[in-house]
């Protein structure tokens, strides 16, 4: 299994960033011609998703769905640090995805890209993509 990191840098508290060229290159670096890619964020308040990559508005929109969201709670967060918000939109959507590679391409759908969803930024994060045969 070859790991590798994709540093990345995010300006906003609740950002969407593209990763999918890193991982790709993560992948055809790795030499694997068939088996499985994880990608996965090492932090509390940040999280990957696998969600259309064409239209740049598809990232914003998601991020504001989730400010939305969260609006309309009817919730009280209590941490001290202040962005339990954070927190728990990133158990939503999750700290790591699984993708196939096939022919030594991560199986990624026409419009599907790779994101870092941030939602405690703006901050410097790391996501750390292994792959392996199966």
């Amino acid at each position: 299994m070859k790991i590798t990191e994709i540093p990345v840098e995010t300006g906003e508290r609740y950002q969407l960033v593209s990763i999918t060229d890193g991982v790709k290159r993560a992948v055809r670096e790795a030499g694997v011609g068939d088996g499985m890619c994880i990608i996965s964020s090492t932090h509390t308040t940040a999280a990957v998703t696998v969600n259309e990559d064409y239209d740049r508005d598809v990232p914003r929109d998601l991020a504001a769905a989730s400010r939305a969201f969260l609006g309309a709670l009817d919730v009280r967060f209590d941490h001290a640090e202040g962005n339990s918000d954070s927190h728990f939109l990133t158990s939503l959507f999750g700290q790591s995805q699984t993708l196939l590679v096939r022919g030594g391409e991560v199986a990624l759908g026409r419009w599907q890209g790779v994101f870092l969803a941030e939602f405690d930024g703006p901050r410097r994060r790391t996501v750390t993509v292994a792959v392996g045969e199966m």
